[in-house]
This record gives structure tokens, sequence and C-alpha cells, in this order.
């Protein structure tokens, strides 16, 4: 079967069920490329409304068989069409009852990435050039399989390459005078604004974002440019009063020299922007590593600091594939002209790059892995909270690092609390591709990340809590959101963080029993709580070892605020006036001889 032809199959062969799609086999009689059983499952998709979902592989045994047995094997799939329209009857049933909750299982048309050519960028970004890799690698929109792009799979020596460039072109950009600076980045942030819709849907394609939410993302992104152009001319120095008449005491601030930026997926923009917004502001340059799952959205980034006027060398990316990630990451680290590591992603993988960085003592900032509580109080708002906890768990189908992972709720309100929160769920959340304006929850990044969630959710089950909402894994990487009741600090949802749709509602009794819960974790990142009670408020929010706290609030993330958390969520704060100082060094400068 011909290439053009293959595909038009594939795009029209996409079903639900895995038992399904085992069924499918390509044959070609007589030379003509047919496919005997999916071109009669195409009549039942429309007849049924159930066409066009995830991408399926297809087993192909043209190749392998004659063409007696490939016409054998062509009466024999068209002979079992009958058995398969009664399953297409009992998918339709589900769908139809799915339907009512919110939660439909297939997606009924076939999205296409639409931007301009300029943004959709897949090579490598050094010093002001697009380069290519001697491979490349494919990015999947998470909510269908499909591939969107083939991007250059840089390796050591293109990062290397990055490095060099950054260190010289660090050494003219320090020079800029911090108005310059400024300049240049509110040219970068008009730019972000200009192209808003254009950037929303590379990250919905490649994230998996509802378009409003990745319409929010980038104004959030864009918010730490203008942030930062502006704090750029507040970076201030001190003059010290010196116990000598003769000496004069002065403390320079200077930029730290090349910045390492290594990415998460979950934010593509944003996380890019709050970082190197803050390093060029205070002269330093960078090496951006997106997350191999997301690249775009930093390539396109790339493309407008150069319309921007940003120098060559001063922004850099090397995107680069999961089995690359080791070693691009190693140069990144460890070589000598890297002045300071700034990386965004989970606990595990930050011990890594301390280990790295710690041989030529590097400067870091760690935002790592988070576990946030939610708790409910007895004198709180329970319409208040509820949406607060919508917000908290369900923005980007739960995969925030500061999504609230336990639920904590007192005795007295917890029955409302559920009762108003399940009903919330069935009105609020709609599953589908991010590009559909009725979705609410998107996929989540993969396979993997659906998997995780299933697994807790099972865990819990089987030690006694109870599915109140969803509780099932969809095909691809789609979950149904998930509500659960009575559960246990031994249950492991509430042990991990999920990074998904899952929410553990845990009952307690008192003010002190909650904290002991809340504060019984390794990682300190963010908590929230609901509270009316004054004193209260004050207590928890000073008791809670978090390194951020929403109280009466679901969403605290702000380009005013510092960021960072406390134990192993991390070091060091990005955004707020704090967040430029990641990147500066203190020199003290004493100026003696001096006549009184």
């Amino acid at each position: 079967m011909s290439g053009p032809k293959r595909r038009k199959v594939d795009s029209e062969c996409r079903v639900f069920n895995k038992e399904w799609t085992t069924k499918y086999f390509f044959t070609e009689v007589r030379s003509t490329a047919v496919c005997l059983i999916c071109q009669e499952a195409v009549a039942v998709f429309k007849e049924y409304n159930i066409s066009r979902h995830f991408a399926t592989k297809h087993a192909n045994y043209a190749s392998k068989q004659s063409t007696q047995e490939r016409a054998a094997t062509a009466q024999r799939l068209a002979a079992n069409l009958q058995s398969q329209q009664n399953f297409f009857h009992r998918q339709t049933a589900i769908q139809e009852s799915s339907t009512k909750v919110g939660l439909p299982l297939v997606m009924h048309r076939q999205y296409s990435l639409d931007i301009s050519a300029q943004l959709l960028r897949t090579q490598g970004y050094v010093n002001g050039q697009w380069i290519n890799a001697p491979s490349t690698f494919p990015v999947l929109d998470p909510a269908t399989g499909e591939e969107i792009a083939k991007v250059a799979d840089c390796g050591p020596a293109e990062a290397k390459l990055a490095v060099d460039a950054a260190y010289k072109a660090f050494y003219s950009w320090k020079q800029h005078t911090a108005k310059e600076r400024s300049v240049l980045l509110r040219k970068w942030y008009d730019l972000l604004t200009l192209n808003k819709e254009d950037l929303a849907k590379l990250i919905t394609f490649e994230c998996g974002k509802p378009m409003k939410e990745s319409l929010g993302e980038i104004a959030y992104a864009a918010g730490f440019l203008e942030w930062f152009s502006e704090e750029a001319r507040r970076v201030y120095g001190d003059v010290v009063p010196s116990a000598a008449k003769d000496r004069r005491i002065l403390l320079l601030k200077q930029p730290v020299g090349v910045a390492s930026i290594i990415t998460p997926w979950n934010f593509p923009s944003a996380m890019i922007t709050r970082k190197v917004g803050a390093a060029l502001a205070a002269g330093c340059t960078v090496v951006v590593k997106p997350a191999e799952d997301t690249p775009l959205s930093a390539l396109a980034l790339a493309e407008l600091a150069s319309q921007a006027g940003i120098p060559a060398g001063v922004f850099n990316v090397v995107p680069c594939s999961r089995e690359k990630t080791p070693s691009v990451g190693t140069v990144l680290c460890t070589d000598p002209l890297v002045g300071k590591v700034s990386f965004t992603g989970s606990t595990a993988t930050g011990k890594i790059l301390l280990k790295l960085a710690a041989d030529t003592v590097k400067r870091v900032s760690m935002e790592l892995g988070g576990h946030a509580p939610f708790i409910v109080f007895d004198s709180a708002d329970v319409d208040k909270a509820v949406a607060g906890a919508m917000n908290s768990k369900f923005r980007n189908s739960g995969q925030t690092c500061v999504c609230s992972n336990r639920f904590l709720v007192q005795s007295r309100i917890h029955d409302c609390f559920i009762e108003k929160l399940g009903k919330a769920m069935d009105a609020e959340l709609r599953l589908g591709h991010g590009s559909d304006p009725n979705t609410t929850q998107g996929p989540l990044i993969n396979v993997r990340a659906s998997e995780k969630v299933e697994h807790q959710v099972m865990d819990a089950v089987s030690r006694g809590a109870k599915v109140l909402r969803g509780g099932k894994r969809l095909d691809g990487s789609f979950h149904q959101p998930t509500l659960l009741a009575d559960v246990t600090t031994e249950m492991l949802c509430t042990r991990e963080e999920t990074f998904g749709p899952l929410l553990p509602v845990i009952r307690f009794s008192t003010e002190e029993e909650a904290l002991a819960i809340a504060n019984a974790s390794h990682v300190g990142l963010a908590g929230y709580f609901f509270s009316q009670d004054v004193s209260q408020i004050w207590r928890v929010a000073e008791n809670l070892e978090v390194g951020m706290v929403g109280v009466n609030e679901g969403l605290l993330s702000t380009p005013e605020a510092s960021f960072g958390g406390v134990k192993q969520s991390g070091l060091g704060r990005e955004g707020s006036k704090y967040g430029i100082e990641e990147y500066l060094d203190v020199k003290y400068m004493c100026f003696g001889g001096l006549t009184p």
C-alpha cells in the first residue's frame, strides 16, 4: 500500500478499543491497494458516529504473504465484520452513557496544526543560526499519537557549540546597558503577545492542553518577559559604611555568565521565559534544552527572540530526544564555561544534575517535585473551596508541579464538600482534544503518565478507597478525572506525586492532625487551605512546610511573586525581584588610600 493511501486509511481507522485495533490487516490483491476490513469499518464508523480516534498501528502482512494468502486474509477479515459491528453497537452505548457525565470516549474529528510557517521551527538554534543535527526525532500530539514534526536531535557536539557561542556572546551582552537589555526583552514580550494564538496552538498540539489554558500560558510566559524587562533596570548594589576613614566599601552585582536552562514539558513556554527572562535581564547568556516532548514551543520562542533583535549567541536552543538527553545534560552541567544551571523537573533528576554541577561548583537553581496538600477546614466557605479544588487539581489535567495532590477535609463539612465537588466535576470537566472549544481536560503527556494514575487508583481501591467519579484509564494517554473517598495515608496516591487528574480525599478531625499529614512529605513546594478563622489562617500558613501557600485560593503563580519550595522541592527562587538574583554574583570592592 502506498504511503499516501496508507496514511488516508490510517486517518479514517481510529477507534477506542484495543481489541478492535489488533484486527486490522492490510492486504493487496491484484496490485490494487485495499484494506477490506478498514473500508468496511469506515462505513460502520460513520453509521455509529465513532470515527477518528487515537492512532493505531496496523500490521501489514502484504510483504510476507502470497497473493492467494492475502486474498484469503481479506475474505476472512471481511467475514468477521458482523461481529465487529456488534462491538460498535456496544461502544456506542458506552459512549452515550459516558457523554452524560462529560467523559466522551471518542473524538469525532481530525485536528491539524495550522500556524505561521515562521514559528514552526524544527532545527536547533545556535549562535543566531538554525542548525541541523545528524538525526531527528518525532514530536507527537499526545491526544492522538500522531506525529506533528521531526525535530533536529542535537547531541553533545551541538550542545558544546551552543555553550561556546553563549560564552563568546556573554562578553558583549554583559556590556549592554540595563536599559538596552530592557528594551530588547520588551520587544520579545510584544512579539509573544502579537503571536499568542499560534504559540498557544503549539502548546495544545505538543503538550495537550485545552486551547484556553494554552492561551493562559502564553500570557503567563509573556508576563515574565515584561516583568524582567522592568527588573533589568533595578539591579542595585550597595555602598556600605566603612570602619576606616580612608576606605570606601562597595558591593557590586554582576552576571554569573553562561546559564544552562533545562525545562519541563508541562509549561513549555512559561518555564523558559521565567528563567531566561531573569538571566538575560541580569546580563547572562543561555543555552536552553527543552523537554523532548515539547521542543516546538522553545524553537518558536527562539524565532521571536531573533525577530526582537536579541544578539546571536545570547539565546540558544538545543532540542534532543529522550535517548540523547543524558549526554546533552552532562555537557550543560559539567562544561567549565557554564556558570549556572537552572532546572525544573523531578526531584530524582534534579539530584543527578546537582551531582554533575558539583564537580565544577556551579551556581544552581532547582525547582523540583511537589506533593501539595489542600486542606478544607470546618470554617471554610465550601463553595469557594470546591472552586479552588477544581482550579488547583484539574488545570492541565493535574500535570502541574503546584497542583494539589492530597485533599484533607474536616469531618463536619466532609460530606458536603464531596457532594458539591462531584457535581462540579460532572458539570465542568470534558475530555477531548485541546483544539476542541468544549474540551476542559486534555490527555496526559504520554501513556506512561496515564499508567501511573491508573496504578495509583488501583492501589487506593485495593486498600479500601471508593471511586465516586471516573476511575478509568482510557485509550492512549487519556484518563478520566477521578474522585476518591475514604482515602488513607497508607495509599500510594498520598505518598507520591500523581501528576494526573486524580483527587483523593482524606477525612480529618483536628487542625493538628491536618498539619501532621500535610507536612509528612520529603518535598514542600506548594500548599493550600481554606478557612475563615483569622487566627487559624496565621497558624496554618506559618506551620505548613512549603515554599508557597494559597489561602482561600487555588491558583497562586504570578510573575510578581517568588516561586520555589523547601525540603527536596528545590533550591532558589524564580520570578519576583528575587528571581534575577539567582543570575547575579556579588563582588566586594574595597576602595582604599583615600584622603579623609
